[in-house]
């Protein structure tokens, strides 16, 4: 597989089940933290936005089955149920972050013979800051997710959408550790990867540089909107699209993926 199509394995549609009269969707992306090559050791969750899956009873998610060759049976699927879940809230309120340990999940689906074939990435993934200062203000992005709710549901496959940055990710936007993005941005894609990826060539300082590339940027959270008297204000991106009645600019707010570690580090402490 190309670097794109192993994306397309790593993010999984969130349902959060709020009452038994209302749902919400958002996107969420698999994760190692704290990996431990030597020991075959790590601790797998769930990366998406607090905002996602606030006050619900219960989150509904599925993985791609997979056969006895750990190859992928794309067209089948594992929809997992879970009605009590642990949530690693990133500690700083204006932070739209959270991760959702799945290590129990992972036991139960071996212990049972459920072959899955979970994409996942480590944070080794996560662009550095030395690349970062090499990259320019304006470059090419996509972004991986389940906008409106959908998806291709007969393959089990999310919705790449393209995009550019809006400001360069070196620097800080209004000060916080985020940064701006130019693409459409619509309810349920909260929570989806954004990534720097290009599979044939890419150019650092003018520099063609032949070869492939695929770097986590951050995930979005939230957006401008124009409101009915003609204001703009940033709003969480919605995970209900019945809750729309403003009208989203084409612009996201991505929080930079560094703030990923910052979770990383808080479960290794907690252990």
């Amino acid at each position: 597989m190309n670097f794109s199509e192993q994306l397309t394995y790593c993010t999984t549609k969130i349902i959060s089940v709020i009452d038994e009269n209302q749902i919400a969707t958002g996107t969420g992306f698999f994760m190692n933290f704290n990996e431990n090559l030597e020991k075959n050791t790590c601790q797998p969750v769930i990366i998406t936005n607090k905002h996602v899956i606030k006050d619900a009873k219960k989150i509904i998610f599925s993985i791609c089955r997979g056969d006895e060759n750990n190859n992928p049976l794309d067209r089948e699927k594992f929809t997992i149920t879970l009605d009590a879940f642990k949530i690693i809230n990133h500690p700083s309120d204006d932070v739209d972050l959270c991760a959702i340990p799945i290590a129990d999940l992972d036991a139960a689906t071996q212990q049972n013979n459920v072959k899955l074939f979970r994409g996942k990435f480590s944070t080794d993934l996560i662009i550095s800051d030395e690349e970062i200062n090499k990259c320019s203000a304006m470059e090419d992005i996509i972004m991986i997710g389940y906008p409106n709710g959908l998806e291709d549901s007969y393959n089990n496959k999310p919705i790449i959408r393209k995009g550019i940055t809006s400001t360069h990710m070196k620097f800080d936007y209004n000060g916080k550790k985020e940064f701006l993005i130019d693409m459409a941005c619509f309810p349920g894609s909260s929570g989806s990867p954004i990534f720097l990826c290009n599979e044939t060539s890419y150019t650092i300082g003018g520099s063609m540089i032949i070869g492939s590339r695929c770097r986590l940027l951050g995930l979005l959270y939230a957006g401008p909107q124009h409101t009915g008297i003609g204001q703009i204000v940033f709003e969480h991106i919605p995970t209900n699209p019945k809750a729309i009645v403003n009208i989203p600019n084409n612009l996201g707010l991505v929080i930079k993926a560094e703030r990923i570690k910052e979770l990383e580090n808080l479960m290794e402490d907690m252990n």
